[in-house]
């Protein structure tokens, strides 16, 4: 068995139709064979990781079993006879290389194979933001979101969210992990992370670095991972 993640942007032509599909999709998706865990998301608009939501664009982010499993859904799943008519889709195969936390109490990075560091690495952020926290996160991420947005190395960044208040993250792409550590230094960044730790901000948190290995269809128009 190869145990994978796997991450999907969808873009759709109206917004009634992603609305429609995010219920529809639930219903699949609890029936798919060797989906041992999965979200759907909405997402922020255009790169930017501070709240924000653009209703024509959402994603899913799922683990495996077996890439098998995968293959299979996307030949014969409704969901993804859904995609292939979707103003644009890209979709991502990912391995583990490390991080901490977990995603609704599932350990997401346990349930992987590992992979390789010596090429691009993907990023998934997420956290369950307390009530009495939201304001302070809340004013905090345009600044971050702003440095994000000029980090040597990024190769493409989206906000997401299972909520748009409380339960929200980040799906990035990178060059490599210097580039992510180059990024995890700067100022606004940083503050916010000893925040986080010192005020206790999160109930519940994710950050997970993933081998992208293999990758298909664009994202605003490209493959961003060159594939």
């Amino acid at each position: 068995m190869v145990r994978i993640a796997s991450f999907h942007l969808v873009r759709a032509d109206r917004r009634i139709t992603t609305l429609g599909h995010l219920a529809a999709d639930r219903r699949h998706l609890g029936r798919a064979d060797g989906l041992a865990f999965w979200r759907l998301l909405g997402t922020g608009c255009g790169s930017d990781t501070a709240p924000s939501a653009d209703l024509r664009r959402r994603a899913l982010f799922a683990v495996w079993r077996d890439e098998s499993d995968l293959d299979a859904f996307l030949r014969s799943s409704p969901v993804a006879e859904a995609w292939a008519g979707a103003v644009e889709a890209w979709h991502v195969r990912l391995r583990g290389l490390g991080g901490h936390g977990s995603w609704r109490g599932f350990d997401v990075l346990a349930q992987v194979d590992p992979g390789t560091d010596t090429g691009p690495v993907a990023v998934v952020t997420r956290a369950d933001v307390r009530r009495e926290a939201w304001r302070t996160f809340r004013r905090a991420g345009p600044g971050v979101s702003a440095e994000v947005q000029r980090a040597a190395g990024l190769l493409a960044v989206a906000g997401v969210g299972e909520l748009p208040v409380g339960r929200l993250g980040t799906f990035s792409l990178w060059s490599g992990l210097d580039a992510i550590a180059a990024f995890a230094a700067q100022p606004r960044h940083r503050d916010a992370v000893r925040r986080t730790r010192r005020e206790g901000w999160y109930g519940e948190e994710l950050f997970a670095r993933f081998e992208p290995y293999a990758s298909s269809g664009t994202w605003d128009g490209r493959d961003p991972l060159g594939a």
